[in-house]
């Protein structure tokens, strides 16, 4: 992942290129537009869900099936991220949210306890997280919850 210069400048700027509702405020734009960048595809058009569940959760990203570039590059995005996540790196959603999400530390850190799936949806993709450790899926739990909250999702 290589964020140019420019949007890394425009993000620090609180500027983006993104068009959003009149009624959004910076933070949540920075989120979008760190989103955009991170996963390759525009925010504003794209559906999160962040589901918790009683193993451990889901996370999926999905847009319109008739943008067969932009489903490929979701279900790309989603791969790298069960990947990422499986090793204990949780770098990309840190810089999409500009701050440590909670859970991922100890998700991070219970990571042989926890596996990652990533499965392809009509319009993208999804992560499926599970764990039988009941310190994991309390930590899964709450980045889920932070996220859901932070991307506005559903």
């Amino acid at each position: 992942m290589r964020f140019p210069f420019a949007v890394l400048l425009m993000i620090a700027l609180g500027c983006d290129t993104a068009e959003r509702p009149a009624n959004d405020d910076s933070a949540f734009a920075g989120v979008q537009a760190r989103g955009h960048e991170a996963m390759g595809v525009d925010q504003y058009t794209s559906e999160h869900r962040f589901e918790p569940l009683p193993d451990g959760g889901r996370i999926e990203l999905q847009r319109d099936t008739a943008d067969r570039p932009g489903v490929a590059t979701i279900r790309a995005h989603m791969r790298d991220i069960a990947d990422r996540f499986s090793r204990g790196d949780f770098t990309i959603p840190g810089f999409v949210h500009a701050q440590e999400v909670p859970g991922a530390r100890v998700m991070a850190e219970r990571k042989a306890q926890i596996t990652y799936e990533a499965n392809d949806l009509p319009g993208g993709a999804e992560v499926r997280i599970r764990s039988t450790d009941s310190a994991a899926v309390a930590a899964v739990h709450d980045f889920l919850a932070f996220q859901r909250t932070d991307h506005r999702a559903h």
